[in-house]
């Protein structure tokens, strides 16, 4: 049974300022700027939350299903999905509007200042899980604000599992909001700086949050990752990577390893030590789908990395 990701398609524009922001940017004029940053590279790649989740998830060997809206500009990535063999059947073309596109400049410590324009993104709202079809387990990831809530509700209504991932979408929702979408949710993950601002707006502290949900998933980057239940709290290690090359959709790539783990009644330590395999294997390539190890690759990697197998 199918995975169900509910998220953004989007078209990333990325580039590389080959300095610190921290050096361009003056502290006491920030109320001021104005700056420009010379990014000699420029790549222009598929993603988007739900294409980047979905894409790893195949890797794995999972069958994602995407929920999401795109615009007048997707044949690419339609024909893309196409030749991956990912189901598209739940995504709706506008053809009023663009398909949402990511503006990404990464500086030399690996910190990103990102320009989003939704586009399609807007309309996500106008999807419903229930027309999806029987799903196993899914997945709330960024998406235009009223989808979010809109799938969140769909998700619970149907007795569907799902996490609640609210990435770069979460100052978009109040604390009151985030509350309701906790209490919706099966799980929740979020990275520390994400834990940070959820913790604030809702007032609740992470311990807090892990006993209203089965679990609570907070990554750390490279200093790995905390799960939280009501039970226990579980330290999951960072995998070294080959190279670090490009931390886009690094995100996306763990949670695709959380869906296939829980998809497949894994353990929460082999569930996390996958997602973190995930991570590492995906920040050592350029852009968020175009690392390609096999299924094979994957398990011998993680029995190199944790000396068992999955």
């Amino acid at each position: 049974m199918p995975s169900l990701i509910c998220g953004s398609i989007a078209f990333d524009t990325i580039m590389s300022f080959g300095d610190r922001f921290s050096n361009a940017i003056l502290a006491d004029q920030l109320h001021n700027i104005n700056v420009a940053f010379l990014v000699p590279e420029l790549r222009k790649e598929f993603g988007g939350c739900a294409g980047n989740i979905a894409y790893n998830l195949k890797l794995l060997g999972g069958d994602p299903h995407i929920m999401a809206t795109v615009g007048q500009d997707s044949q690419p990535y339609l024909d893309r999905l196409d030749h991956l063999g990912i189901s598209r059947r739940s995504i709706r073309t506008f053809p009023a509007a663009y398909t949402a596109q990511a503006f990404i400049t990464t500086d030399a410590d690996n910190n990103q200042i990102t320009a989003f324009h939704p586009g399609a993104m807007m309309f996500s709202h106008e999807n419903r899980v229930a027309d999806a079809g029987p799903v196993k387990l899914a997945i709330v990831a960024p998406d235009g604000r009223d989808g979010m809530l809109q799938h969140a509700s769909d998700c619970a209504d149907l007795n569907i599992p799902f996490i609640f991932d609210p990435g770069q979408g979460l100052p978009m929702f109040s604390g009151a909001e985030l509350v309701h979408f906790i209490e919706l949710a099966t799980y929740v993950a979020v990275n520390d700086y994400e834990a940070g601002l959820l913790t604030q707006r809702t007032g609740l502290t992470l311990d807090q949050i892990a006993q209203r949900v089965s679990a609570l998933v907070v990554t750390r980057g490279e200093l790995g990752a905390h799960i939280f239940s009501a039970a226990e709290r579980i330290e999951i290690d960072c995998v070294a990577a080959d190279r670090i090359i490009d931390p886009t959709g690094c995100g996306d790539a763990f949670r695709a390893g959380m869906l296939f783990g829980l998809s497949n009644g894994m353990d929460w330590a082999t569930t996390g030590r996958l997602a973190s395999l995930m991570g590492s294997i995906k920040i050592a390539s350029q852009g968020g789908q175009n690392h390609a190890p096999g299924k094979a690759e994957i398990e011998e990697r993680f029995f190199a990395a944790f000396a068992y197998r999955l």
